[in-house]
């Protein structure tokens, strides 16, 4: 029996790869100002349902070979899971055909599904689990998938510092392998959030065989191989022959990531490509409208604004940023950014979510915004704000937007323009030096507790704004602690109660994530956070 430790002192380090994703969404992603257009069909994101959309009818007996062509939303950098986020948005997908997942998410069923496991069951309490493992599964160098193997690459990302590692190492006290097909994981305390952990990078299994000193090989138990990988540029895969579950039909997969949402649309519609991420509303609502087969997604928290709360901020004063709320209107901001077709909101979890309550939001009151800035004023605040933006239209309209409607109440809102997203992030994630700037959380439907907890925890990993609050991290603790979806809602209601008097972001609306693909394909399967396995693909 082999007993791994997994406490270590949790810190910041490689913060930008936790976070760049969801912020890099929200703030450089075109939401439906321009292009595309929505058809007679699906005429605003309002009318987006979290599901499969144009549902294909049984095609078949599959069909072998080929290559199957998909254009991520942003390009893969690393094959290392522990050296990025894994989400569908960022390389979540690819990696996934090199290494599987532990376990995967059915977003139809709501409900975990092993993949390479066999089975994860829980105790009574939710503070043992033990995973059974399939017989038989190889990694691709021909290498046993066991426990050990399992155990070791989990101490990896850990040590590794992978994103998600804090919060497992702040959940998971250690892991036993009392067989070469068994590991009983040891909680701190009840939680379900393994789960979806399983489903990500920290269950993305890597090769015992992988890192040789500095020296990584991409080596997995997925469906594919590395072919060839040009960074920034492409990535190509060649089917495994000894996958566990029977060679994929397709021979190869070619991994790209187009830049922009309607020249990839565009690439679809004319069999350039032959599925994609997409989470653009107007190419998305123009590619339903054209028949094409997809899953919707929308994850909570997916648009809004990061106000910085260190001292001396404007943010630091919660009156502040609950007149920023107050003021700001979520459908006029839709109006002028996405021509009315979003997804405006000022809740937490919409009623599009499995985690919608009854609270209602802080609402829009600009009379009373005014009295709460009125009131900053009087205890010396001067009144100024700047906004932080990249010169990218949508992006404008939603700066030009908020200090239109901040001015009127009596700020005086200035926006300051970077050049791109990369400079955005540096401002917001690593030197904190900016008042106001949009962002996403991108709640996933099937465990919003992590990026809850690591966004807004005092001293979270992820927590970008400085905000800090005793109560709300009681309930986060709370959040954590619950094993049914009852007693999850009832927290998460607490928590929406709780935002409305604290503020700890500017809430505008979601933005819908669709993974996509042409007519003549079968067989994707989604799982978590819109992340896609190719292992049964294939055309027709």
């Amino acid at each position: 029996m082999n007993r791994s430790s997994l406490r270590y002192r949790r810190g910041f380090t490689a913060v930008t790869l936790a976070v760049t994703a969801g912020m890099f969404l929200a703030s450089c992603a075109d939401n439906g100002s321009s292009g595309g257009g929505g058809g007679e069909t699906v005429e605003s994101g309002s009318a987006l349902k979290i599901g499969m959309v144009n549902e294909q009818a049984d095609p078949g007996t599959p069909t072998k070979g080929g290559t199957l062509t998909f254009s991520g939303y942003a390009a893969v950098t690393t094959l290392d899971p522990a050296k990025g986020q894994v989400a569908g948005s960022t390389g979540g997908s690819e990696l996934g055909a090199i290494y599987d997942v532990v376990m995967r998410y059915d977003p139809i069923k709501q409900e975990f599904v092993p993949q390479l496991a066999e089975s994860l069951e829980a105790s009574v309490d939710s503070k043992t689990w033990t995973l059974k493992l399939r017989d038989g599964v190889t990694f691709s160098d021909g290498t046993p998938l066991d426990s050990k193997a399992v155990t070791d690459s989990i101490t990896r990302y850990v040590t590794n510092k992978g994103p998600q590692s804090s919060l497992w190492a702040a959940k998971v006290d250690s892991m036993d392998t009392p067989d070469a097909t068994t590991v009983v994981f040891n909680l701190v305390d009840p939680w379900t959030g393994i789960q979806s952990m399983l489903a990500t990078g920290p269950g993305m299994i890597v090769a015992p065989t992988a890192q040789k000193g500095d020296q990584f090989t991409p080596i997995g138990a997925g469906a594919f191989t590395l072919e060839n990988f040009s960074p920034n540029v492409e990535l190509v895969l060649a089917a495994r022959p000894d996958y566990y579950g029977g060679a994929p039909n397709v021979d190869k997969l070619k991994l790209i990531s187009i830049v922009g949402a309607q020249p990839t649309a565009e690439a679809l519609k004319t069999g350039g490509i032959d599925a994609a991420y997409m989470r653009t509303l107007a190419p998305i609502l123009d590619l339903i409208d054209s028949g094409n087969p997809g899953f919707i997604d929308i994850p909570s928290l997916g648009y809004i604004s990061n106000v910085n709360m260190a001292p001396g901020r404007p943010g630091s004063n919660v009156k502040v940023r609950q007149a920023m709320a107050l003021a700001i209107d979520p459908e006029t901001l839709n109006t002028r950014v996405n021509n009315g077709k979003g997804l405006p909101g000022q809740e937490i979890f919409q009623e599009s979510s499995r985690w919608h309550n009854d609270v209602a939001p802080i609402g829009v009151d600009p009379a009373k915004a005014k009295e709460l800035l009125d009131q900053a004023k009087a205890e010396g605040y001067d009144g100024k704000i700047t906004f932080l933006s990249i010169q990218e239209p949508s992006a404008q309209a939603t700066a030009l937007g908020v200090q239109a409607m901040l001015n009127a109440v009596g700020f005086d809102a200035q926006i300051e323009y970077v050049t791109g997203a990369g400079d955005l992030v540096k401002r917001m994630y690593v030197d904190h030096d900016y008042d106001m700037s949009t962002g996403a959380l991108s709640l996933p439907e099937a465990d919003p507790f992590e990026r809850l907890y690591t966004g807004i925890k005092t001293g979270g990993r992820n927590n970008a704004t400085g905000y800090s609050d005793a109560q709300m991290d009681v309930l986060l603790d709370q959040l954590g602690v619950a094993t049914t979806d009852e007693d999850k809602k009832a927290v998460l209601a607490k928590i929406q109660e709780r935002a409305n008097e604290t503020v700890p972001w500017q809430v505008w609306g979601n933005v819908p994530n669709f993974d996509v693909w042409n007519k003549n394909v079968h067989g994707l399967q989604q799982s978590i956070d819109s992340i896609m396995l190719f292992d049964e693909v294939w055309k027709s």
